[in-house]
């Protein structure tokens, strides 16, 4: 009698003879956080070498956006809430305004998080995460330990990487609006990159285009924002730094991330 051993299986490695060991459980994954961010502006020339040729610049060249986000996920059954250190993490992004075919999109050219599942979901996603030292303010509804939410205050973020502070932004919300920042409310297109192993080997490329749904955003307050990026990595994140600093914004966010649409 033959028996037929179909081998290890999974999501994601490690792979294992059920399939539980991955480290990355399939998408849906839902995520619901509180947002810091900063609209900007850099040098449209520097904008343009961030994005691949099936990218333009679109109507509003130059257009950036740094976002600090505290973050709680799981998958469809929710198994990741029973586990705290599992299902919370920070990130850290940059993101630059592109078109593709008359749309709208962002382009993420940097990302930082604090765990290494989120940074692999993002390889996955085509993200180019990598592992950071992430803080920010949080609202309470009680004491002088915080801002208020919903309320005036003042909000502040900082990344680190290596030791070394690599961004810090203070946003001082005055005012409620009804609309939503744009780079927060357009989807994200990605590279989905995979370097060649085997010699002659051509790595695997993919444009993406993220595929959300159930968005959701909690009242938006804005206000004067500060925003600094230092020159402690390489010269192309230095090019990301403001020659102009816009609006900042601080509110809740909730979204389904489905998948990803090749472009």
């Amino acid at each position: 009698m033959t028996s037929t051993i179909a081998g290890p299986v999974g999501y994601s490695l490690p792979l294992s003879p059920t399939g539980d060991a991955s480290m990355i459980t399939p998408p849906p994954w839902h995520f619901a956080g509180d947002v810091i961010m900063v609209d900007y502006r850099i040098d449209p020339e520097v904008a343009r070498r961030f994005l691949p040729p099936e990218l333009s610049l679109g109507d509003d060249p130059g257009a950036a956006a740094a976002v600090f986000a505290d973050w709680q996920w799981c998958s469809d059954d929710g198994a990741e809430l029973a586990d705290p250190a599992r299902c919370q993490f920070t990130e850290f992004l940059i993101l630059i305004a592109c078109e593709y075919e008359g749309r709208t999109l962002a382009r993420c050219p940097y990302a930082w998080v604090d765990a290494p599942v989120p940074m692999v979901r993002g390889w996955i996603q085509g993200m180019p995460k990598q592992i950071g030292d992430i803080h920010q303010i949080r609202p309470k509804t009680v004491g002088r330990a915080g801002p208020r939410p919903g309320a005036p205050g003042r909000f502040d973020g900082t990344l680190s990487v290596h030791g070394k502070r690599v961004a810090e932004v203070t946003v001082r919300p005055a005012s409620r609006i009804e609309k939503p920042p744009l780079l927060h409310d357009v989807p994200l297109v990605h590279t989905r990159f995979f370097p060649g192993w085997i010699p002659g080997e051509t790595p695997l490329t993919q444009l993406v285009m993220s595929e959300v749904t159930d968005v959701e955003f909690s009242e938006i307050w804005s206000g004067a924002a500060d925003l600094r990026l230092f020159d402690a990595l390489d010269p192309d994140f230095a090019s990301l730094a403001p020659v102009e600093i816009g609006s900042g914004y601080v509110f809740s966010y909730a979204e389904t991330l489905r998948g990803g649409k090749l472009l």
